[in-house]
Parts: C-alpha cells; structure tokens; sequence
C-alpha cells in the first residue's frame, strides 16, 4: 500500500495587500485545544477518623511528605475539608476510589469528594 503525500503551494486571498504582510502567502490557523477541565479532591472531616488515619492517607494516595501530610490534615479538622490534590477528571475519580475503599477497609467513615475546579 502506498501513502499519498498531499502538498499546498501559496495560496493568495482577497484582502491579503491589505494587511501589509505577503500577499502571495496565506497562513492558516490551527484551532486551539482546549485543556480537559481539573478537578479538585478533597477530604472532608468527621468525629470519628483517626488523625494518624488520615495523614497516612495522604501520605500513601497523594505522595505527600509526613509534614505536608499533618498540615493538611489539621486544615481538615479545623476547617471542616481541605483540597488535597487538583487532577484531571479520570485520577481525581480515581482517588477518590481509592480513599473511600481504603476508608471502609479500615473501616472508617473519613469521605473524599471531588469537584470541577
């Protein structure tokens, strides 16, 4: 099978020698792409999960240090949720997932949500 190769030479538009630029060239744009929407995940507080609990979540799902981790957690308990990490939609689902699973196991009722940032 034999590809085509398919070139254009100058092409010259009405109006061109009105722009001042070369009117034998006419430049054609590429539409821009639009990044994919993120989304936020958060850790909401709870009276019942442990604070070690949720540090070694962070830790463990979003990589965090065992400091970042504490002031995170400690934003969640004093303010009621925190933004733990900003993802697209498919690993902030993800994410979530897994918090929840690894919650329940252990089971504690700790949530995680996301939302459109």
């Amino acid at each position: 099978m034999q590809s085509e190769l398919m070139t254009f030479g100058p092409v010259r538009m009405s109006g061109d020698e009105d722009e001042g630029g070369d009117p034998s060239l006419a430049l054609k744009t590429r539409p821009k792409t639009k990044r994919p929407p993120l989304y936020k995940v958060m850790l909401l507080n709870d009276d019942y999960t442990p604070m070690e609990f949720v540090v070694h979540v962070l830790e463990r799902f979003f990589h965090m240090s065992h400091a970042q981790a504490f002031e995170i957690m400690l934003t969640v308990h004093k303010k009621g949720l925190a933004v733990v990490g900003v993802f697209s939609h498919e690993i902030a689902e993800t994410k979530v997932t897994q918090v929840m699973d690894f919650a329940r196991r252990h089971q504690h009722p700790l949530q995680c949500t996301m939302e459109k940032e």
